[in-house]
């Protein structure tokens, strides 16, 4: 059976998307237009297993799959790894063995749905408040950073049950974006990935039905499915990040080779890749990381102590393209600018450095990792 090339159909796709680049970052829109194209190339259901109708893609494709869009719109790439990486953690537990993702997997295939995430806003303890009614709950909340919401078609996300015998207690729900009580507010005016559309996703009094509620919980501690979340969503999240430096790189290069008999460019141009190449070869052992190791408080600490370290690679390497650009890349004309704008958001992802430094200390000391 023929197999798709999806780094080769990013590359396709790429130079479109790439000419709305400016725009959606200029007038702060969703990259609407690359959201339908990626549903008509039938990227969306890259990340599901071929025996489930899908794409059949890799791990490691997806994360290249991801890295290459960035190259064109990052905007587009970060908002597509949320996507990807929910889809990717439901196809691994799929084919170690766990069946409760399938109906999931099978329905992103046959309908083409686009998935959204809360986990940035949520992560271990949750938030919004989950109801006891007749036949399932009622969920009320404010779900942020919900990037590429205005495209999606189910969000992917949980609540805080104050349940009798357990006590508080998070359930992973999903929920329809047409659902009743479901709306968008936008709130997305930053400092750059603008065209993710990252807005705050309201959820006021929406139905869950019994048998649409999944994985249960304590809040604020470690779970097995958080572990493979980490391990799953890290390449591929950062793949976004890594696409968008890489065509950093590209630009500041283009700009230097017209000054390149200058004492100090090739200096400039030495340590840009210098720090490009720690953020690709760091990229590569994040996605061998995921290939050869199972989920678990150590593998955990593994890739995010990468993440952080990937993170300050690429964070230096944009910095580094501006220098060497000079002020030339000061204007946006350039759009390097917007990629060291855009590349910033690296910061914030689940975990910032000071809180993943303080979980690696404690793995490597064997203190209890939900202290």
């Amino acid at each position: 059976m023929a197999t798709t090339d999806w780094v080769g159909l990013m590359k396709e796709l790429g130079p479109d998307f790439a000419q709305r680049a400016r725009s959606h970052d200029e007038d702060d829109s969703f990259v609407a237009e690359n959201y339908a194209a990626l549903r008509a190339s039938g990227a969306v259901a890259a990340g599901v297993p071929a025996e489930l109708g899908g794409g059949g893609a890799s791990h490691a494709e997806l994360s290249a799959m991801i890295r290459e869009l960035a190259r064109h719109c990052s905007s587009t790439a970060l908002a597509f790894s949320m996507h990807t990486h929910p889809l990717a953690a439901q196809a691994y537990l799929w084919r170690a063995g766990n069946k409760a993702p399938e109906a999931l997997l099978r329905r992103v295939a046959s309908e083409n749905i686009m998935l959204v995430t809360s986990g940035g806003s949520d992560w271990l303890n949750g938030s919004g408040k989950l109801e006891k009614v007749e036949g399932g709950f009622r969920l009320t909340g404010r779900k942020i950073f919900g990037s590429g919401g205005m495209g999606a078609d189910l969000l992917l996300t949980m609540g805080v049950y104050d349940d009798p015998k357990d006590g508080p207690t998070v359930i992973h729900v999903p929920v329809s974006m047409k659902a009743e009580g479901v709306r968008i507010v936008e709130t997305w005016k930053a400092l750059g990935m603008r065209g993710t559309a990252s807005n705050d996703i309201i959820l006021e009094n929406v139905f869950i039905p019994d048998a649409a509620a999944g994985l249960r919980r304590p809040v604020g501690k470690w779970h097995p499915m958080m572990h493979t979340v980490v391990l799953i969503a890290m390449p591929i999240v950062y793949g976004a990040y890594l696409g968008a430096a890489e065509a950093a790189c590209d630009i500041a290069l283009s700009i230097a080779a017209r000054k390149k008999n200058e004492e100090m460019t090739p200096y400039l141009v030495g340590e840009l890749q210098n720090h490009l190449l720690t953020a690709q070869v760091l990229h590569s052992n994040m996605v061998e990381l995921a290939a050869k190791e199972k989920p678990g408080p150590e593998t955990t600490s593994a890739m995010l102590a990468r993440r952080t370290v990937i993170g300050q690679a690429i964070l230096k390497t944009v910095d580094k393209a501006m220098e060497t650009a000079g002020g030339v890349g000061f204007f946006r004309e350039t759009g390097l600018e917007r990629l060291f704008r855009d590349v910033q958001a690296s910061r914030y992802h689940p975990w910032p450095e000071k809180t993943q430094t303080r979980f690696t200390g404690r793995v490597l000391l064997g203190l209890d990792i939900d202290g």
